[in-house]
């Protein structure tokens, strides 16, 4: 039996234009080592008219340059707006300089260790929230229309 080491990227619903995050999920794979066909044309730096890729502009969208810029912008312009956008970043202490040393140190931390954090323990106890309503019996249901009726009839 022929074992095929090549892996398809399916993207279902995902738009596929070029630049989009699914590529960076498909560069990554392909980084990691997986075979999967592709071309580099659609990845975020690639310029048509020279039928280039720009390695530069590709690393500056992987350490978030482009989040830093808007972060800025933002600072700069509409401060309410960054407070609403970056309220997170902003309670961690984080500033505009700071987005591409937190990428680089976080793929650093995953080169380290790539292995998943362990799952928290649940607590003695724990029941997870159901919605589902219990099932009713018999005698529950014939009494449960019997005061919908009773309830329905008093109104009419």
């Amino acid at each position: 039996a022929v074992v095929s080491t090549q892996s398809t990227g399916d993207t279902g619903l995902s738009r596929t234009s070029s630049g989009a995050r699914i590529f960076g999920v498909l560069k990554g794979a392909v980084d990691g080592g997986l075979d999967i066909p592709h071309s580099s044309k659609r990845f975020p730096g690639y310029n048509t008219e020279t039928d280039e890729n720009n390695a530069a502009a590709h690393r500056a969208r992987i350490l978030g340059e482009h989040i830093s810029s808007y972060m800025q912008t933002l600072l700069d312009d509409d401060e309410d707006a960054y407070k609403r956008q970056f309220a997170t970043y902003k309670k961690e202490g984080i500033m505009p300089d700071m987005i591409e040393g937190m990428y680089t140190k976080a793929h650093a931390a995953i080169r380290a260790d790539p292995s998943p954090a362990a799952k928290k323990e649940k607590p003695e106890g724990y029941k997870p929230k159901s919605y589902r309503r219990p099932r009713m019996s018999i005698q529950q249901r014939k009494g449960r229309v019997a005061q919908q009726k009773a309830a329905f009839l008093a109104l009419h």
